[in-house]
Formats: structure tokens, C-alpha cells, sequence
């Protein structure tokens, strides 16, 4: 006999340290008093704890593929497994996260089906297709697959207008905001309010090419002041790069490539400022956890994110080589070191700003409470 709670399936490509999967891990455990829950996972890479009451399954064992040839391979065996998952396990709602999920998702929506799908998108649609043929799958597979399902969310404004204007997605979008759970113990923005040697400044991301953090390093050098710290924490593709950036601008006795951590909020709570370099965002958790954790925060003006985090989504006009003071923290443009190295030495020389800006971000944080969140996400799921 069928519960009484409806079944519901999250599919994703794995549940490494990424933004889509620490939304899901935060959304899991309010799930299962509403619903039946089975996470699914084409590899078996985690990162993240599953709670206890998750159904968790495994499309494969084995190491992610490589190629596109490879990765069409995958689309069909994991199409056929997540196919006979969906009638075995007789799922209502059948929610997938980020495009190639998504796209298989599409794929199982028919007219006579009996579950509803529901997408999300978690990145900037067009900065996500770099390549020619990702490109050319996006521009042909979205406007098919994702249009034959029920209903879509991302986690901003930008990307449902980029997905409607760019790739003819039609199907109804909503915004849910990342959810975010505040720590227990948060920064005293009092204890800000005085002279800080050195000055600590974090980031927290991956070390690619789209989070940029050269960028902070080269408003390092542009200060040249030897009374401020850097932690990069997060792990990538650029380290060696971004390794040998630091040593031969010779700020290696103050910038420091910390590798990932589990240990997110105690890192926070050490540093005295965040600070977000990005190219391009979806909706970065990493400036929330920074505002949850009581930082003043700096952050570049991408697409998509800060702008709504910061400014409530308000346009600004930043000049080259300056700063904004938003709402809830300061707005620089993307790649420009001389604007953000103005934006850390105004923040080192007032105290007092420091403290303003952290009592904000605590604020603003509340705004993205996990139990907020979690309502809206309910209410989507559940919509006729």
C-alpha cells in the first residue's frame, strides 16, 4: 500500500562540495516530514551527510565519465535506470538539479505519465555553455526537454530571464532563493569595530577560472600592505596556477591556499572580511554563509546573485577602479582589482564600517533562513 506522505525523487550528478548539492543537503531533512524521499545519484562521489530516512540510490559505481561520446553513453543507461526507479518506486514528484539531470528528466516527461517534474537551474544558463557542442546541446535540448515539463526554479531572477530570452524555455519559472542555516555563534560586529592586525580576508569556492580569485590576489599587490591575510579556501583545476601567482608577486607569507574544509562556519568566524570574486554566480552560497557567519562583505557585480544579495536586486553604477557601498555590503566590477583593492582599504581604515556592515549581513541573512526557504519550496513542489 502507498504511504500517505507523497514520493519524491532528487536527482543529481553526485553530492560533492558543490552549491546545488549543499541546497539539497539543507532542503533534505525538512523534506521527510512532508515526503517519502529518495536522493539519487548518477555517481557514488559525497560529500555532504544524507540524513537518516533518505532513500539513497546509485545509478553507478563507477568513476564519472570523461568525453562527450562517454557522457551520451551515460545519458541512456542512466535514462533507462532512473525510468524503472520511477515506476518501482511509484514517484509523484521527480525534481532534478542542474542541466544534465535535467535534461534527463525532460526526457521522461510525457503526456500520459503519472509524476510531475519539476527542474532546477542552478547556474548562469549562458556562461554555462562554453564550449561549441554544450552550446549546441543547450540551445536544441532546452527548449525540447525542458519544455515538456511541469514547472522550474532557480535560485535567481537572471537565470529564468536568460533561460526564457536565450533558450525558449516557456514552461512556468519561479526564484527560490538558496536556503541557509545560521549559525549558532556569529560574529560580534562590535568586536570589528577596532584596529585589526592583521586584517583577515577569506574566500570560499572552487579555484577555477569562473571564481577568479587571482582577481583578489592582484588587489593584494596593488595594496602592498603586509598587515593583511588572505585564506583561499576550496580546491580546483587553478591551484599550480594561482600557487605560482602568489610566489612570484611574492605575497606567499600573507595569501595561503587553505584546500577545501568541512569546517566551513569555524573558518568564518575567524576572518574579519568575505570576500566574493566571481565572474559569473547562480546564486553563490558561499557570500550567504559570509553574511550568516556576521562578515562584512565585498563581492563583485556578476551575473547572477550578489546584485539581489546586496542591493536587493536595485541597479548600481560602479566606475572602473571604484566601489559601491550597497545595501549590505560593497559591489565592485568583475575583474577589477583596483576597485576591489579601494573596497578592502576602505574597510580597513573604518572600523565603524565593518561593524555596520556586519550587524547587515546578519540582518540580511535572515532573509534566506532555512525554514523560509523550505516553505517556498514545499509550495512549489506541491503546486496544481
Amino acid at each position: 500500500m502507498k504511504s500517505s506522505k507523497p514520493n519524491v525523487s532528487i536527482l543529481i550528478t553526485s553530492f560533492t562540495s558543490g552549491g546545488a548539492e549543499k541546497v539539497i543537503s539543507l532542503l533534505l531533512k525538512p523534506m521527510l516530514n512532508d515526503f517519502n524521499v529518495t536522493l539519487v545519484l548518477f555517481y557514488n562521489e559525497k560529500h555532504f551527510n544524507i540524513p537518516k530516512g533518505v532513500d539513497l540510490v546509485l545509478l553507478s559505481e563507477e568513476e564519472p565519465s570523461q568525453g562527450i561520446i562517454s557522457k551520451f553513453k551515460d545519458l541512456a543507461k542512466f535514462k533507462k535506470a532512473y525510468q524503472e526507479l520511477l515506476i518501482a518506486k511509484q514517484i509523484d514528484y521527480s525534481i532534478s538539479f542542474l542541466a544534465f539531470p535535467n535534461l534527463i528528466n525532460g526526457l521522461l516527461s510525457t503526456k500520459n505519465r503519472k509524476f510531475k517534474t519539476l527542474l532546477s537551474e542552478r547556474g548562469f544558463p549562458s556562461d554555462n555553455t562554453t564550449s561549441k557542442i554544450s552550446k549546441l546541446i543547450s540551445k536544441i535540448g532546452y527548449p525540447i526537454l525542458y519544455n515538456k515539463c511541469d514547472r522550474l526554479f532557480s535560485n535567481s531572477i537572471f537565470i529564468n530571464e536568460d533561460l526564457a530570452e536565450n533558450f525558449g524555455v516557456k514552461i512556468p519559472m519561479e526564484v527560490i532563493y538558496n536556503p541557509i542555516e545560521i549559525p549558532e555563534n556569529t560574529i560580534v560586529p562590535s568586536s570589528l569595530n577596532k584596529e585589526l592586525i592583521p586584517l583577515k580576508l577569506i574566500t570560499v569556492g572552487s579555484v577555477d577560472k569562473r571564481k577568479n580569485q587571482i582577481m583578489v590576489i592582484r588587489a593584494l599587490k596593488e595594496l602592498d600592505d603586509k598587515a593583511i591575510e588572505f585564506s583561499i579556501f576550496g580546491a580546483g583545476p587553478l591551484e599550480n596556477y594561482v600557487a605560482e601567482e602568489i610566489n612570484q608577486l611574492e605575497l606567499a607569507t600573507h595569501v595561503f591556499l587553505k584546500g577545501r574544509t568541512k569546517e566551513v562556519n569555524t573558518e568564518l568566524s575567524k576572518s574579519h572580511l568575505f570576500i566574493l570574486s566571481s565572474f559569473t554566480e547562480g546564486f553563490p552560497n558561499a557570500l550567504m554563509e559570509g553574511m550568516a557567519a556576521g562578515l562584512p562583505c565585498i563581492s563583485t557585480n556578476c551575473l547572477s546573485g550578489p546584485l539581489e544579495m546586496l542591493n536587493q536586486n536595485q541597479e548600481v553604477n560602479i566606475k572602473n577602479g571604484e566601489f559601491v557601498l550597497a545595501k549590505y555590503g560593497i559591489l565592485v566590477n568583475t575583474d577589477d582589482h583596483v576597485g576591489l583593492a579601494k573596497a578592502i582599504k576602505f574597510f580597513k581604515e573604518n572600523p565603524d564600517e565593518r561593524q555596520k556592515y556586519s550587524k547587515l549581513s546578519l540582518e540580511r541573512a535572515k532573509d534566506y533562513d532555512l525554514n523560509s526557504i523550505y516553505s517556498e519550496f514545499k509550495n512549489f513542489i506541491e503546486k496544481n
